[in-house]
């Protein structure tokens, strides 16, 4: 009886995980489901080792592969950032920018121009932009457009990238967006130019002109990100 009792919190832990997996952003599923399986193999080595159906060696080689496994993800960080250390120098730019609103982190990509993001907060907290589909974007604008303007915005600024259709079947309906509050910090304007906290006159005057070339309403750009970048500008300039 005791172990069609624990068999049975076996399954239904097993099932409340493997739901709250699902409910992950798409990019962390995955990551979810191996720490199901990992958790539940070192679960079954100790039942098994309890029981005396496992040698104990057994049992610490799958403890030291968990540890291994649990210390990947932070390898994997530490290896680009001491190849970033080798290669940054004095007043260099990033390749990336990066404007931030209550809802939504966006980021623009110096070379292609291409933008993309991630949520900050509504039911779509922590998934990417990319990885939603239309309707689900269309949810995420009617939360932003009722929550925080500058996120719907931002939003805005992405969709008609991504659907570029559809912008242009809206010209003319409602183009005159706001640019929203300033970079409230200079590391804030900094970032939304790309830029290092070293970075002097000359590297903000270029790199402005280089993201407003991408981002100008004239060029094909987005009138809501032009404003922005041109916010920062004046505010490391001023």
């Amino acid at each position: 009886m005791p172990r069609v009792i624990l068999l049975l919190v076996i399954i239904v832990t097993l099932f409340i995980l493997v739901r709250r997996a699902q409910q992950q952003p798409p990019h962390k599923r995955r990551a979810a489901y191996l720490q199901i399986i990992l958790g539940s193999a070192v679960i079954g080595v100790v039942i098994l080792t309890l029981m005396g159906k496992m040698h104990w060696v057994g049992a610490a080689l799958t403890g030291l592969l968990v540890a291994a496994r649990q210390m990947l993800p932070l390898l994997i960080r530490l290896l680009p950032a001491l190849g970033g250390l080798r290669t940054s120098g004095a007043g260099s730019s990033s390749k990336e920018s990066e404007v931030t609103s209550r809802i939504i982190k966006m980021t623009l990509n110096h070379d292609s121009g291409e933008l993309s993001g991630v949520v900050l907060e509504s039911a779509f907290k922590d998934w990417f932009l990319s990885e939603l589909n239309r309707q689900q974007l269309d949810e995420l604008l009617s939360y932003c457009q009722h929550e925080d303007s500058d996120s719907a915005q931002l939003l805005t600024s992405y969709l008609e990238q991504r659907f570029p259709e559809d912008a242009r079947s809206d010209e003319g309906t409602d183009r005159g967006q706001e640019s929203g509050p300033p970079p409230s910090s200079r590391t804030e304007a900094l970032a939304v130019l790309g830029l290092q906290d070293d970075a002097t006159e000359e590297d903000i005057i270029a790199a402005h002109r280089a993201l407003i070339q991408k981002c100008h309403p004239d060029r094909g750009g987005n009138d809501y990100l032009a404003a922005k970048i041109n916010q920062a500008k004046d505010q490391l300039l001023s």
